[in-house]
């Protein structure tokens, strides 16, 4: 299922995970062994309706996330490294920062 999202900033996909090393995102068992992740897991395998679908998708499972918001002139204003595999920033808070950042 590809849902297409807008948002008032780029945003970049590293399928690769290229970025990921870069920035000391890496793998771990710790990202998936924190029980919200579980909740979470279970929400997409009864979207995906099977365990082969929803494994296909090319992810990495074992991945905790990162989220970094970057200056159009290249710093980073702000990032997040989660704690478990579905610890990302809310998209509320996503558009706070930003919007504190472009008013500054």
């Amino acid at each position: 299922m590809n849902v297409a999202i807008r948002t008032p900033f780029s945003v970049v996909a590293d399928p690769d995970r290229v970025l990921y090393r870069e920035f000391g995102v890496e793998p771990s068992l710790a990202a998936v062994a924190h029980p919200r992740t579980w909740v979470q897991s279970a929400r997409g395998l009864i979207q995906q309706r099977s365990v082969r679908a929803a494994l296909e998708r090319g992810e990495d499972r074992l991945g905790r996330p990162a989220d970094f918001l970057i200056a159009p002139d290249g710093p980073v204003l702000a990032c997040k490294y989660g704690a478990h595999a579905d610890d990302q920033w809310p998209v509320e808070e996503i558009l706070s920062l930003a919007g504190r950042f472009a008013s500054a």
